[in-house]
């Protein structure tokens, strides 16, 4: 009898957001490898991509927090993120696996009573889980370090799966937007506009240049966009920062294909999928030294010691500098070191990880 495997896609309602490219990249690559499972994904329908496959679909509905769904069936559910608000309950004889993609909550100056609610909701997630899945060696030593927080199953595994990131097949992409920036040098970076993202550091690395700067982000906080915005007049940047909202993959492919290079200065990152693409398309790529970025960029990235001006500037003119000399060989070692990322090696990994704990 073939066994029913359930994965919480439930993200997706975000299309644009992280954790929903990767749900995506999950369906795809499991779409494309033969399976002795029966997969159902949990998510907005619309948002769901269209497969080969003849999966099944359970769409999201916002009551189905309040009146759970049946899940009588599944020999094993896959929470897709340690905040989740589904499935936190699971039949005698089941499995569970959940993602867990950071811990950021105890490390960037949260309130004790949100580390306290927060931490409640990753109990709920983990506590019965069967595998905790961690998308960086980064984040299982955090998550080990932290471990005492948490009830855990005496037996639970706890492994790493990179994320896996769905690359375009080709690198030529066309704009119909008639960016003023285009044909400009200019250092591109992807994110929300957090505090943990910290790209209010790179308006004072190009207060040290003539470099414009893009941002492409798909939501904000308020308070620190406020910040970000005030800082721009301040340093007498208004001509030079292009911030732009919610574009899709096509003209995000577009940007990176123009950029000089790609920043991401972060404070705290569980993975960093943003870097991975630039380095695909064989960017030059400047990262801070924190949490998992390291660990994806290797050898081949530059990076930040702190965020003061003139250092950023330095790193910058150097790491431009050492790029240049050797641009073409770089280019082909970012874009292998890219490859490593993709999504049939996390569909692989994943499934792989369902057969142990079912078999």
């Amino acid at each position: 009898m073939t066994q029913k495997i359930l994965i919480d896609a439930e993200r997706l309602k975000y299309p644009k957001s992280g954790i929903a490219n990767v749900c995506v990249s999950l369906i795809k690559g499991l779409d494309e490898k033969p399976s002795d499972f029966e997969y159902t994904f949990y998510g907005p329908k619309k948002n769901i991509p269209q497969t080969k496959k003849n999966f099944n679909i359970i769409n999201w509905r916002f009551w189905q927090k309040k009146i759970s769904i049946n899940t009588q069936s599944f020999a094993l559910i896959h929470t897709a993120h340690q905040l989740s608000k589904y499935f936190h309950t699971v039949k005698k004889g089941q499995r569970k696996v959940v993602t867990l993609h950071d811990l950021n909550f105890l490390h960037d100056g949260s309130s004790e009573q949100k580390v306290n609610k927060t931490t409640k909701v990753v109990q709920k997630n983990i506590g019965n889980a069967d595998a905790i899945v961690c998308i960086s060696e980064f984040v299982k030593n955090d998550f080990i370090k932290n471990k005492h927080l948490f009830a855990l199953k005496n037996n639970v595994k706890v492994e790493v799966i990179y994320n896996g990131l769905i690359f375009p097949e080709n690198l030529e992409f066309k704009s119909e937007n008639n960016y003023s920036f285009i044909g400009k040098k200019y250092i591109l970076n992807i994110g929300v506009l957090f505090p943990k993202k910290n790209q209010e550091s790179l308006l004072d690395l190009i207060s040290q240049n003539d470099r414009d700067l893009v941002l492409v982000t798909s939501s904000a906080k308020s308070a620190y966009k406020e910040k970000f915005l005030e800082k721009i007049k301040i340093l007498g940047l208004e001509t030079r920062v292009h911030i732009l909202e919610n574009v899709d993959n096509s003209e995000k492919y577009f940007l990176l294909q123009n950029c000089e290079s790609y920043c991401h200065p972060s404070l705290a990152e569980g993975f960093g999928i943003p870097p991975v693409e630039a380095m695909y398309f064989g960017k030059p790529v400047f990262l801070s030294k924190l949490t998992s970025l390291p660990e994806i960029g290797g050898d081949l990235a530059f990076y930040f010691d702190n965020f003061e001006a003139e250092h950023m500037q330095h790193v910058y003119a150097s790491g431009m500098q050492a790029y240049g000399a050797r641009a073409d060989e770089y280019a082909i070692r970012l874009k292998e070191r890219a490859l490593k990322f993709g999504y049939q090696e996390m569909a692989d990994a994943y499934e792989n990880l369902y057969s142990e704990l079912l078999n």
